[in-house]
């Protein structure tokens, strides 16, 4: 399913995120629409390879949005850093920003002093020359710095919907033509022959107050994406690579697959490889979070990005851009910036019915007062219409979430922590079980063979019969077997009619002999008698040993122990979860002894032994039963549907790509301090994107009464609102400092 992810301006406010991503639902194939309005971008997937996008296009243009859609499936996540550089919009603003600011400010002098005598005394121009000075120098606000604001204010009122935009052209509108007609035409609405007032200092303040606050909020926002260019950073812009034999220096867009890059001490590794020949050690902490480089040698994998510590090497490339390691983590990161939380459903809500209800609060207000205060007269009336038009700012709403969801994902990007989508960052915060599976998980996922236990066949016969059966198999521990006998440089043999028998074990011919490899089940059901063997299996199992079986035509032949230790951070990592009061479940295929042994080194008291991988998923729904919000975490095939069961699955990166795909959370680094801070990161993202909504929706309920009630001059209500929008994103901003290291579940 084709997935396009295109920037859109002109968006101010969660209305206008409401209304693109209704215009573009409505098109046949288009499918999770998902407008962002941080990022200003809406990302969407089409059922259809024919979907027009430039007629998608052109009727978004119509409500006077723009989608920049020119080669949207081309784009790079170089070009889109290059793009947002340069930020067309950004610079629009600032120039509207300061016409309007050249013009506004002897507006605003001359309004301010004219209620001065020394000041009217000292002026040489007359009331109405006065008026018409203030005409002239605000009409530029109007039709070169707010032409905008008018413009998208018109083309939505034209399909007669409305935001934030129709609020500042209605209000400045209204307080603009109120003056033009006291000034050009006074004797229209002069009252006991009076001069009738003129609000150009109202409307031109406002208006440049409205782009000041947009300009702050530009700027703000733009750091909220910092985490996607800080990994585009990560990259070097050039690379030596070897042409006909001789080094040349080509630009970092230039390589190809299969071409070898020389990598001295010191440099950025430039793609994903593997070491040709050399050697090194290499700093991998942008990926891991580890501090210590790793040692590399030929044939080892390394990843672009990465930085060459001490050595020099030459590597084969492997995969670039999009399809890197490091292309794939920030795709990811810009997925998930892209994507909502549930917890925006709320704001999207009352998004929808805002601006109608304001437009109305704003006519009652205007009648009210005509109504109440008669003598005040209308201009009176009309300044606290406006009053409650520009305080009302659904800008805040929209901005809550997706500023907070942005900087939270890339923070969690920095810490190893990639989450898929919004919808996953929310599930993680109200985990109240984490349930691992064990191998590969808590523990290393590199077992080794520690004894071998022979029944009739000498030791040899017996590794090579169990190697070549195990061979043809992926499971780690059947890995452990097939390395334990190539380091003794045994034979693996060629093996027949090979059959995997799901969760007990492995049979194949094998020089003629029927080999049975695998648990009790296994020996079962081929009638095999292993009764001789149960105090060794015993001894060993209580060591927290995995114990195989293995059989030759129908006979026992011997036992081979494999020990997978846990891994350094698995018992630390868990304690800090229980002491939080989650609760923790491990699950493994292993024997009841083996599983309490390793649960026992973990400090797991809750363990679940002899689980069938297709098992796995109705653990996770009897806890889900219960009441309990799980988090699985695995990193096996076999864990991908328990993966996609539990309420946020958490992925191992060390494991399978199936595994990776179906995790709501990918942790890169084998790390179980991952889950918490996963957690972690969760909790926080959600405490800001709360108090942004409490700011935001306390900001309008506080507002916009004291307007209607005349409290609040429009002056004022345009700067609060300016700010309102800077003050979420600021707050938002504050998760780049915040540490996933000590929990902070609250």
């Amino acid at each position: 399913m084709p997935k396009y992810n295109i920037p859109v301006e002109g968006m101010t406010c969660a209305a206008c995120v409401a209304r693109v991503e209704k215009i573009i639902n409505k098109f046949d194939g288009v499918e999770n629409v998902a407008v962002n309005l941080a990022s200003e971008k809406v990302a969407f997937e089409t059922t259809q390879d024919n979907v027009n996008l430039e007629e998608i296009g052109n009727v978004v243009e119509e409500y006077g949005y723009k989608l920049r859609i020119q080669n949207s499936e081309l784009r790079t996540q170089e070009a889109e850093v290059k793009r947002d550089e340069r930020d067309e919009n950004y610079v629009q603003i600032k120039k509207d920003f300061i016409v309007a600011l050249i013009f506004t400010l002897p507006v605003f002098v001359i309004s301010m002093l004219w209620d001065f005598t020394w000041f009217r005394d000292a002026w040489r121009l007359e009331v109405s020359q006065t008026h018409k000075l203030l005409l002239i120098l605000t009409t530029p606000v109007m039709f070169i710095s707010a032409r905008r604001i008018f413009a998208i204010a018109w083309n939505n009122l034209k399909h007669f919907s409305a935001e934030m935009n129709t609020l500042i052209a209605i209000g400045t509108g209204a307080a603009y033509g109120y003056s033009v007609i006291s000034t050009l035409y006074p004797e229209l609405i002069t009252t006991a022959g009076q001069t009738p007032h003129v609000y150009y200092e109202t409307a031109g303040v406002i208006i440049t107050l409205i782009l000041f606050g947009r300009l702050l909020e530009h700027r703000a926002k733009r750091k909220t994406s910092g985490a996607i260019k800080e990994l585009i950073g990560l990259r070097p812009k050039t690379a030596r690579v070897i042409e006909n034999g001789k080094e040349v220096e080509v630009k970092i867009e230039d390589l190809q697959i299969n071409q070898i890059v020389i990598v001295r001490p010191g440099e950025k590794i430039p793609a994903d490889g593997v070491i040709e020949s050399g050697s090194s050690t290499v700093d991998e902490s942008m990926l891991t979070g580890e501090s210590l480089p790793v040692g590399k040698v030929a044939n080892d994998k390394v990843i672009g990005g990465t930085i060459n510590k001490t050595g020099s090497f030459n590597f084969r490339i492997t995969a670039l851009n999009e399809k890197s390691v490091l292309g794939q983590i920030i795709q990811m990161v810009e997925d998930a910036q892209g994507s909502k939380a549930p917890i925006q459903k709320l704001a999207d809500k009352v998004a929808s019915v805002f601006v109608p209800a304001v437009i109305i609060i704003s006519i009652i207000t205007l009648a009210a007062w005509m109504i109440i205060a008669p003598e005040l007269g209308f201009s009176n009336a009309l300044i606290h219409f406006v009053a409650v038009l520009i305080i009302a700012c659904p800008c805040a709403l929209g901005l809550a979430t997706p500023t907070a969801i942005m900087v939270g994902t890339g923070l969690g990007a920095k810490h190893g922590v990639l989450v898929k989508n919004g919808e996953s960052l929310e599930a993680a915060n109200k985990v109240t079980r984490v349930v691992f599976d064990k191998t590969g998980t808590i523990t290393e996922g590199k077992p080794s063979v520690t004894d071998v236990v022979t029944n009739e066949f000498n030791e040899r016969k017996l590794l090579e019969l169990v190697a070549s059966v195990e061979n043809k198999s992926e499971h780690p521990l059947a890995q452990a077997i097939v390395e334990h006998v190539k380091e003794k440089r045994l034979d693996v043999k060629d093996v027949e009619t090979f059959n995997s028998i799901t969760g007990i074990g492995l049979t194949g011919i094998v020089d003629g002999d029927m080999v049975a490899v695998g648990n009790k089940k296994l020996m079962k059901e081929y009638s095999v008698e292993i009764d001789n063997a149960n105090e060794i299996y015993d001894k060993l199992s209580d060591e927290g040993k995995t114990v195989i079986y293995a059989a030759s035509n129908g006979k026992f032949i011997g036992l081979i122990a494999i020990a997978d230790p846990i891994k350094k951070s698995s018992k630390d990592a868990i304690q800090r979860l229980k002491d939080f009061g989650i609760k923790v479940t491990m699950l493994t295929g292993d024997n009841r002894k083996t599983a309490e042994a390793i649960a026992g080194q973990a400090g797991i008291e809750d363990y679940i032994a002899d689980v069938m991988p297709d098992d796995k998923v109705n653990k996770v729904k009897y806890f889900q039963d219960k009441g309990e919000v799980v988090a699985m975490v695995g990193d096996g095939i076999n864990d991908a549907p328990a993966l996609a069961q539990a309420d946020i699955g958490i992925a191992i990166s060390t494991g399978t790509d199936v595994a990776m795909e179906t995790a709501g959370i990918t942790l890169v680094k084998g790390d179980l301090a991952g889950v918490e801070r996963a957690i972690n990161l969760s909790h926080k993202t959600i405490r800001t994107i709360k108090q942004n909504l409490f700011w935001a929706f306390i900001y309008n309920t506080i507002g916009i009464p004291l307007a209607a009630f005349g409290l609040l001059n429009p002056m004022v209500a345009a700067l609060a609102m300016a700010f309102s929008s800077v003050s979420v994103v600021s707050n938002s901003l504050r998760l780049k400092r915040a540490s996933l290291i000590a929990p902070d579940y609250v």
